[in-house]
């Protein structure tokens, strides 16, 4: 038993009547390839049952302090009851894509039941070519994107035989499964508001130092001296590595959102990203981070809503030192929470050609990269933790609706999560693709995309208000578009002949831009 951290408190906080703060994942099946042919909620239920203890998230459930007056506490659930978390379905002809996505969407909007652990799983039957679908969803206070990997693979098996799973180990001694008690919570809490002063001054130290990376603050004025200053003051005297403007222009899918949530799902070979990511001499997720913004572009430019400053994206990444689940152990794989920061870049979606849109986006990322080495890492927590748990239940959600409404810090959150590159079986159906799913919210944007690798296949899941992009499956077609322009810019430089990009992608009176050097890595 151990308390929520501040960040782990505030995608508590965060949630609203149209904010759901959580994470999830569409794994697509085969099921011809299991034992029976089939996959049965009773057989997911018995699976669940049999791994449960390799996965502590799913079976942990919240204890509130009183009148919310400090983080709640982690409290483990012996007696899950996996039928109240277990649901199935059948989708309506013809099962496609389409229909798959809608039911999620209904599913991903719905908040989860706190008074139960805080997850759901839904298999869904009735897919197009005998295949179904698993969406699991798990509160991102409990889970960030690594451990929900982690839950990911203790499920799933390398062949569709599956493989022995060991019982859990007896306790040494036993240990007490109810909360901790009221007097203990108190006084907990009252210690907490005598150290809180405290708290939030090292934090604000702390997160001063990397103000000008921080969305919103990054804008003021000064910034930088500010961070330059408070670094010395620290002791640190290494040089900041300059940073580009970080001022998110205002989009369509920026601004206060609804309750409702729409999905899409799409893949690109990740054969070809890799392809795209050597002949320029950079890193696959730098191709990635390229896609989107191409498709963005083309996006904004369809809306006639293309700003003259690029967007702003929020790239999470995962914390973690090398003793911890460097090598798969339990130690890692047993956390609950989150150990995660952001980095903040640009996009160059205001950049017309394709060529030098990529070498921007690859740039800005380098930049990041440098400028996050250097940072604390910590300024999301820092952030957090500067706010007292009472009073940030009640003023997360003011704050971020106040913040969609005055402009966003943020345009959107771009997140690439690597991922097996083996087949793997669910129960004995094989997993054909794994669609990762994120939040929404009214400081972020009305759209967020993540993508995970699986096999030889880079699957994106698209999740979006509809009041902000009511035409999600587009942002899909126009990710495959951009693989298509980035292979069309690699076959001309290859060919030495010059690359355009498409009309139809250029706003009205932009000239054609081309340049027949490919700029080296």
């Amino acid at each position: 038993m151990r308390q929520l951290t501040a960040l782990d408190a505030q995608f508590l906080s965060v949630e609203s009547a149209t904010t759901a703060a959580h994470v999830a994942g569409v794994t697509v099946l085969d099921p011809s390839t299991s034992p029976s042919g089939a996959l049965t909620r009773e057989a997911l239920v018995a699976l669940l049952r049999e791994r449960l203890h390799l996965v502590p998230p799913l079976r942990m459930r919240l204890a509130d302090v009183p009148f919310g007056l400090d983080r709640p506490y982690w409290l483990d659930d012996p007696d899950v009851d996996l039928d109240a978390h277990v649901h199935e379905t059948i989708l309506p002809a013809p099962g496609g894509e389409r229909e798959l996505a809608a039911y999620v969407a209904g599913v991903h909007a719905r908040r989860l039941d706190r008074a139960r652990p805080l997850w759901e799983a839904h298999l869904v039957h009735g897919l197009a070519g005998g295949r179904c679908a698993l969406y699991m969803k798990v509160h991102h206070c409990a889970i960030d994107g690594v451990s929900g990997s982690e839950i990911l693979a203790a499920l799933l098996d390398p062949s569709p035989h599956g493989h022995r799973v060991d019982p859990p180990a007896a306790p040494a001694q036993p240990a007490s499964s109810g909360p901790p008690s009221l007097l203990a919570m108190l006084a907990g809490a009252v210690t907490r508001s005598i150290v809180q002063p405290v708290e939030a001054f090292c934090s604000l130290a702390r997160a001063a130092a990397d103000l000008d990376t921080i969305p919103v603050v990054a804008a003021l004025p000064d910034a930088r001296l500010v961070a330059q200053a408070a670094r010395a003051l620290a002791g640190d005297s290494r040089p900041l590595p300059e940073t580009p403007p970080l001022a998110a222009p205002r989009t369509p899918f920026n601004g206060p959102i609804s309750g409702a949530r729409e999905v899409a799902f799409g893949s690109v070979p990740l054969t070809e990203v890799r392809r795209v990511a050597r002949a320029f001499g950079m890193g696959p997720n730098d191709v990635v981070m390229t896609l989107c913004a191409s498709a963005l572009r083309r996006w904004l430019i369809a809306h006639d809503a293309l700003p003259d400053r690029p967007l702003v994206a929020a790239v999470p990444v995962a914390l973690r030192s090398r003793t911890q689940g460097a090598d798969g152990s339990s130690r890692e794989s047993g956390r609950v929470g989150n150990r995660i920061s952001a980095m903040i870049t640009p996009l160059a979606t205001d950049v017309a050609c394709p060529e030098e849109r990529l070498t921007a986006v690859r740039s800005a990322l380098a930049t990041a990269k440098r400028r996050f080495a250097v940072s604390h890492r910590t300024w999301l927590d820092d952030v957090c933790a500067m706010v007292p748990n009472a009073f940030a239940a009640l003023a997360t959600p003011v704050v971020f609706r106040l913040a969609g409404v005055a402009g966003a810090g943020v345009n959107l959150i771009v997140s690439n999560v690597p991922g097996p590159r083996v087949p793997l079986y669910l129960r004995g159906a094989r997993m054909l693709s794994y669609h990762p799913l994120s939040v929404v919210t009214d400081a972020t944007g009305g759209l967020s995309v993540t993508c995970a690798s699986y096999g030889d296949r880079l699957d994106f899941g698209v999740v979006a208000c509809p009041t902000r992009v009511p035409d999600v499956w587009s942002v899909i077609d126009h990710l495959r578009e951009a693989m298509d322009e980035l292979l069309a810019l690699l076959d001309g430089s290859q060919n030495g002949v010059a690359r355009h990009e498409d009309s139809r992608s250029l706003p009205p009176g932009e000239e054609r831009r081309e340049r027949q050097d490919m700029v080296p890595a």
